[in-house]
């Protein structure tokens, strides 16, 4: 329908998606080759073909390695070496869509792709198959399940290990220990993303890590942590105050989780992203809060660096209509000047409306 002849898939996701290739390996160019018609192709190094044999279903004539020797060479790229794989095969001459804007497609990487396809029109694919992931199958959803349980022992361990004067660091190597042995039914894989564990006057801003500086009583640390079972993630963010917390922090908090609980009911087959961002910005409106960023997005299969799908997004201006199977992190952060909150739950769109994967106390958590 997209007018595309071939498809070339960079992205860890969506390979693992359409093989069930699973190797970190993504550190050099690799990808699946998707033509309108025929077998598709997965090309790595050659040193990483053998894990292509173990963990994907495709046949050994689908699965091609480029030489050592095109590994991290100035005069040479192995998308080239590719190019002319996919020539001799055929399977070049009309459209070939790229991942403009994955990860791991670097501009080098396009132009030796481009150039050793010049009777081809190269075009970007748009996230074609993220936004064919968007809606889960039961199977996928029940990896998610999984994940959930993992996720509610991550986050607890996380909250346990936060005490005056224990060091960042050993907070996150508990979590780690969490995340990776997941439970007696199902044991953990690796996250997409480190835990993120900001404290103090860190709140204030997302997306910090750990250090190895000791918590302190009187300041909060937020949790921005995952779950992952075979690659589907469950992500959760909660806040800890150890001490007595300040009145702002308290009302704040309330005030999120009134907004989160709002958004989470506006969700129903049929309605927009934008509808459910509203109904969260129409309650903290009322009490004289802003957030300029987006409250959620698509989430579930993913690599490193990141667990979202790079498709839909809770955010004014985004019409995408939602459907059973979708899945969603909501995660209303607020940072101020020099301290912030999260609270965040993964969510499905069921025929019902959103049912949260995980059961877990929201609001504050205040440690004596």
């Amino acid at each position: 329908a997209a007018g595309i002849d071939l498809l070339v898939v960079s992205d860890p996701a969506n390979m693992h998606y359409l093989t069930g290739y699973d190797g970190w390996s993504f550190y050099t160019p690799q990808g699946v080759a998707v033509p309108l018609e025929g077998d598709l192709l997965l090309f790595t190094r050659e040193m990483d073909t053998g894990g292509a044999r173990l963990t994907t279903w495709l046949e050994e004539r689908q699965i091609l390695g480029f030489p050592e020797d095109y590994v991290q060479q100035r005069d040479r790229h192995p998308m080239q070496w590719v190019a002319s794989e996919l020539a001799g095969r055929e399977l070049v001459g009309g459209v070939v869509a790229v991942e403009m804007d994955a990860y791991y497609f670097s501009p080098r990487a396009y132009e030796a792709l481009r150039s050793g396809l010049p009777g081809s029109r190269v075009v970007d694919s748009e996230e074609l198959v993220n936004w064919v992931r968007a809606v889960k199958s039961p199977t996928e959803l029940e990896l998610m399940r999984r994940a959930a349980a993992i996720m509610e022992q991550v986050m607890q361990a996380g909250i346990d290990a936060i005490e005056p004067g224990v060091r960042q660091s050993d907070a996150a190597a508990a979590i780690a220990a969490a995340q990776f042995r997941g439970t007696e039914e199902q044991g953990g894989d690796y996250p997409a993303i480190v835990p993120m564990l900001p404290t103090g006057v860190g709140t204030s801003t997302p997306h910090l890590t750990w250090s190895d500086e000791r918590f302190r009583r009187g300041e909060a640390t937020i949790l921005e942590l995952a779950a992952c079972c075979r690659r589907y993630h469950c992500p959760m963010a909660r806040t800890v105050y150890l001490g007595d917390p300040p009145p702002k922090l308290v009302e704040t908090a309330r005030v999120v989780e009134e907004g989160l609980e709002a958004a989470l009911g506006a969700v129903r087959p049929g309605a927009t992203c934008e509808a459910v961002e509203a109904a969260w910005r129409g309650v903290i409106a009322r009490h004289g809060l802003e957030k300029g960023s987006r409250i959620g997005y698509s989430v579930g299969l993913g690599y490193p660096p990141d667990w979202g799908e790079h498709t839909m997004s809770l955010r004014p201006g985004d019409r995408t209509e939602l459907e059973p199977g979708m899945t969603f992190h909501m995660i209303p952060g607020m940072w101020m000047d020099d301290w912030g909150y999260e609270l965040s739950e993964t969510f499905r769109v069921t025929e019902d409306g959103a049912e949260c994967f995980c059961s877990f106390s929201r609001g504050l958590t205040v440690k004596g």
